[in-house]
């Protein structure tokens, strides 16, 4: 195990002037799955020689100095100087030392006085993907689906037209607001004009009664305005205040419409992979009910050469049934095979079915032919010690039993 040492050399010595090309760093993956340890391999060249306190650091991208390493691990120990570039050197990194983000790394090989000597690939520390993954769905998932897409495009719709109904209040309550701020500057205006007025008529009608009342009634007016611009001014507040609920509406609906948006096309991807797998589920059921059907009538044809009824063979037919047909009134002229003895056709307690080849054997095959017990033993393995017997395709199990009969 490699030794971790606790200051490893640096220097500040900038990108310009370090030898990236001395040592290459081998084998490097585009990202790494966090919480494992990871193997950086690399291969000096034979224009660099290693020494004791050389190591390697991880270095987020766009360092400058050997001093801003995250973490670092000291290079194993050569003994043998001829084999250093002819086997792959490698060191460990422990997953507890490895950065936690999704920022780019890369390794660096540091020499003992602080130059970098060899740079990797740029890298990241984040988990797989899983875009990849299928999901199957059954076809109830698929319509709930579906009726879920159509809600969520109805509530799109509306919030698209809540959206539009927003912005137009927006848009009406920012002229009204010009509105306000031009009358109020005309106010001041003209409470300016006023005040100037008022000082003018207080240096030019002094000590005139009637101008005095001239005067006070001027001022009531001045008074009277400063409060109709006070509360213009507290109108242009609550209007401010109003405006700015209204964005933060239509900011919350207009993020709302692109989820919707995002989970509406998410729902249609997912219903059409869906009807694709049940398309092809169905095709592959037509294929295996059109095959099943083919090999029911060659069954049947076989057991009609055989002798045997396909609907029958298996199973014993009622005497309800049987007496039934003898009985039948539809026919003019009598059943035309009631007269056959049953001996003549072979009962299906003599047919024998050999397990092997599937071949069927009746108690009253020619001489000529094999024997249902000599077809089995053509077939089967006897085992010469004990009575027991094997089919062919056992050869293995039959070898190890006469083992054991000599164990």
């Amino acid at each position: 195990m490699e030794e971790i040492i606790e200051d490893p050399p640096t220097s500040a010595v900038l990108l310009d002037h370090c030898h990236f090309a001395q040592v290459i760093f081998n084998s490097v993956e585009k990202f790494y799955v966090p919480g494992g340890d990871i193997t950086c391999y690399y291969t000096l060249t034979q224009h660099f020689i290693p020494r004791r306190k050389d190591w390697i650091g991880i270095f987020r991208v766009g360092w400058k100095t050997t001093r801003e390493y995250y973490t670092f691990m000291k290079v194993r120990k050569i003994l043998d100087q001829r084999c250093w570039r002819r086997i792959k050197n490698h060191v460990v990194f422990s997953a507890y030392y490895l950065p936690k983000d999704d920022e780019y790394y890369q390794f660096c090989y540091v020499d003992q006085d602080g130059v970098v000597r060899g740079a990797s690939i740029p890298f990241q520390f984040r988990p797989e993907n899983e875009d990849d993954i299928l999901v199957v769905t059954t076809q109830g998932e698929v319509e709930e689906i579906d009726q879920r897409n159509q809600e969520l495009c109805k509530e799109n719709q509306e919030l698209k037209d809540s959206c539009v109904n927003l912005q137009k209040q927006n848009s009406d309550m920012q002229a009204e607001l010009q509105k306000m701020q031009e009358e109020l500057e005309t106010l001041k205006s003209i409470n300016k004009k006023l005040e100037q007025k008022v000082k003018e008529q207080e240096d030019s009608w002094e000590g005139d009664q009637d101008k005095t009342k001239q005067l006070e009634h001027l001022k009531k007016e001045n008074d009277q305005l400063f409060l109709s611009l006070t509360d213009q001014r507290k109108h242009q507040k609550k209007l401010e205040q109003t405006m700015k609920e209204m964005k933060q509406k239509e900011t919350t609906a207009t993020k709302k419409q692109q989820e919707l948006t995002d989970q509406n096309f998410d729902l249609t991807r997912r219903l059409s992979e869906n009807e694709f797998i049940c398309k092809t589920l169905q095709k592959e059921k037509e294929k295996t009910e059109g095959e099943n059907d083919l090999l029911k009538r060659e069954n049947s044809r076989l057991l009609s050469y055989m002798g045997l009824d396909f609907d029958s063979s298996p199973y014993q037919v009622p005497a309800s049934a049987q007496g039934g047909a003898q009985q039948n009134p539809g026919l003019v002229y009598g059943n035309p095979y009631c007269g056959i003895q049953e001996s003549s056709y072979p009962s299906v307690a003599s047919i024998k079915k050999c397990p092997t080849c599937n071949v069927y054997f009746t108690d009253g095959m020619n001489q000529e032919e094999h024997t249902f017990e000599q077809h089995g033993q053509v077939l089967c393995l006897d085992c010469p010690v004990c009575d027991k017997s094997f089919p062919l395709d056992q050869k293995q199990i039959f070898e190890d039993h006469v083992l054991c009969h000599s164990l």
